[in-house]
Parts: structure tokens; sequence; C-alpha cells
């Protein structure tokens, strides 16, 4: 069995690279798309190009837009892999259409793809690569971790929330970009990992619950929250707060008492090495596929032209590939004059943010 991912080898990263061990370790061998390849390729050269014909084609949200032609024609099951499907939703239901599975890596969206009319959402939550958690104990030098972004507008509150518990508690250099293995090697030598999420999604967990838990850390994060969703227990799986407030309190309880943070951190961590890796989430769409017996479901698999071509147009758009996305406008044009209308005026949407932002930094300086 063979996979092509749409998207180049070295965009496979974080999520994507982890499906792609996980799928590799099963024995599936997985094609990328070649370096070069233009942003709206015809999808059946890109599978004419791959030593063993594909059975699944792949979109994991990379930071390489590209966007195949011919997804709703070509005869071989496809996935689009959302990796935040918080950011954009509207939008992100629309480029669903295109694929014959959505898979969803954060709880409760389920149903909003479904009533947008997917047929085959799966939600498949954050997981984690198990063999960066590895080895012998670590001494746990830092009380308190985070890694994760503290720059722009929705991390203002993470970043003052760990500038406050610095003060306090031994952290690592939590400012600085980590690679995931040095990741790793910091959770693996935390006490407790914090979890703040950003401002306009301040429930999201991401990665770090999968990544701290499988380190052995403690795991603290806001609630209500996406842990229950996924079957953890607070107070038996991690530790949760409800206000910034009670944080510095709860750290400062399970610092001191050692035998209840081990054991909370003892049982998170079984249950994601356990449940939460990318080996069972890989699993998990695998069979999904193979009950459906290459069935192909995509919804713009029965569309007209017109409106298949105006969801490309949306896409590119979206992703600053205007030069794709305004190719796509005569062609829509030619299928549908209403279709044509709305395509133009979303591109003049996406030059009018790309104009404001060239003026911007020029406006600040003078």
């Amino acid at each position: 069995m063979s996979i092509l991912f749409l998207c180049r080898e070295d965009n496979a990263v974080r999520e994507i690279a982890g499906y792609a061990q996980a799928l590799r370790r099963r024995g599936i061998t997985l094609h990328f798309v070649p370096a070069g390849t233009a942003l709206n390729a015809e999808l059946s050269e890109l599978v004419e190009q791959c030593p063993e014909r594909p059975s699944l084609i792949l979109h994991p949200d990379s930071d390489f837009p590209v966007m195949p032609r011919g997804l709703s024609r070509i005869p071989i099951p496809t996935a689009l892999l959302q990796a935040d499907p918080y950011a954009y939703t509207h939008r992100r239901l629309r480029w669903a259409m295109l694929f014959d599975y959505v898979l969803l890596l954060h709880e409760g969206f389920e149903e909003r793809f479904r009533a947008a009319g997917h047929p085959a959402p799966v939600t498949l939550p954050h997981a984690v690569d198990a063999s960066y958690f590895e080895g012998p104990e670590e001494e746990r030098c830092f009380e308190v971790s985070a890694v994760g972004r503290v720059d722009g507008a929705n991390y203002r509150t993470r970043h003052a929330v760990l500038s406050a518990l610095e003060k306090e508690f031994r952290m690592n250099d939590w400012r600085r970009n980590h690679s995931y293995r040095e990741l790793a090697d910091v959770y693996r030598k935390t006490k407790i990992v914090v979890n703040i999420g950003r401002d306009d999604y301040p429930s999201d967990v991401s990665l770090r619950f999968a990544e701290a838990m499988a380190a052995g850390a403690l795991f603290a994060t806001v609630m209500p929250g996406e842990m229950t969703a996924m079957g953890f227990a607070e107070g038996v799986h991690f530790a949760g707060f409800r206000e910034q407030t009670d944080l510095a309190p709860l750290l400062r309880k399970y610092l001191a008492d050692e035998p209840a943070r081990k054991r909370i951190a003892a049982a998170g961590r079984e249950k994601v090495l356990r449940e939460h890796t990318y080996d069972t989430r890989a699993g998990k769409w695998l069979e999904r596929v193979a009950q459906d017996a290459g069935k192909l479901q995509a919804p713009a698999r029965h569309w007209p032209e017109g409106r298949v071509r105006r969801i490309y147009l949306d896409y590119f758009a979206a992703n600053g590939a205007l030069a794709q996305a305004a190719a796509e406008l005569p062609k829509i044009a030619r299928h549908s004059p209403k279709d044509a209308v709305i395509g133009a005026a979303l591109l003049a949407r996406a030059w009018s943010k790309r104009l404001a932002a060239k003026l911007r930094p020029r406006s600040q300086a003078a």
C-alpha cells in the first residue's frame, strides 16, 4: 500500500511528520510531491510520477499551499487533514468538500462539518510520537515548563501568565523556539507542564497535552477544555484550573505533594501511550478507509465545474497564492457567471488584504 502526501517531504513537520512515521511503521510507502511542483499542478500527473500507484491521497495542511487540479475527478480516495479547524472554520468547511475524508485534529467539529454537508469527518485529536519520550527517567530540574509561541496578539495572556510564574518557579527558557527533540528533553526534565491556550481559543490544548504526559510530567490546563472530551479525567490524568489566579496555588499544591503529582502524571502517561499516539490515530483512519472499501464520497465529485473551481480560488486566495487564485477566475466564468462574481469578490478581498499588509509598516513608521 502507498499514500501520496500533497506536500514536499521537507514540509513534513510536527503532526505531518508524526503521521508519516506512523504510516511507515505499518509498512506503507509514502510519496511526496517533487520540489518545484506548481501549486495548481494536475493531480493525475502527480499520481503518474509515483513509482507505485497510491491507494490514498492525503492533503496534510502544510505551509506549502498546493491544491492540485482534479481532486473531484481522481478515482482514488482523498483526505484533508485539518490541524487547526478553529481558525477560519468557514473556509475549511468549503475546502473539505473537495475531499472524501476530512481528518480533524480537535474534538467538537464533526457535527459542524456534517451539518455543512460533508459525509465523512473523522476526529483524530492531537497525538504524540512516543519514540521521542522513551528512555530512563530524567532528573526533573524544572518545576514548571512551557514550550510554544508567545509572540503575537493571540498569545498575550500566555506571555503575561508565564512572566508572572517565572518569578516564583524554576522554569525553562519559555521565550525561545524549541526543536521537537529539545521540547521532549525539556518536558522529560519537568515536574509540571502548564498549558495557557491562545487568547481566541483558550480551551485549546494543541499537541501539548500528549507531549507533556508522554514525558511523564503532570499536565495542568484550563477548564473546561478539550481533555474531558478525549476521555481524560481531571485529578486522575491531569490537573485543571478555572481562573488564572488559581494556577499558582495549584502548582504549589502539586509541587509540595510529590506522591499525588507522580500518581496523576503516571496515569496520564499510561493513557496517552496506550490511546493517543500517531500509531493509534493512523490505525483508526486506515480502519475507516478499509471499511468504506474505496468509497469516493467527496461532495464536490457531484458538483458542476464552476462551483468546484470556486473552492480552488478560495483556497489559493486564503493562502496568499493570488496568481493561482486569479487563474481560476476565467475558467469559473466559462461555467457559471454567478460563481465568477462570487470568486471575483473573494479575490478582491485577498488583494486588498495584501495591499494593506504592504502599506501598514510604512504608516507605522511615518
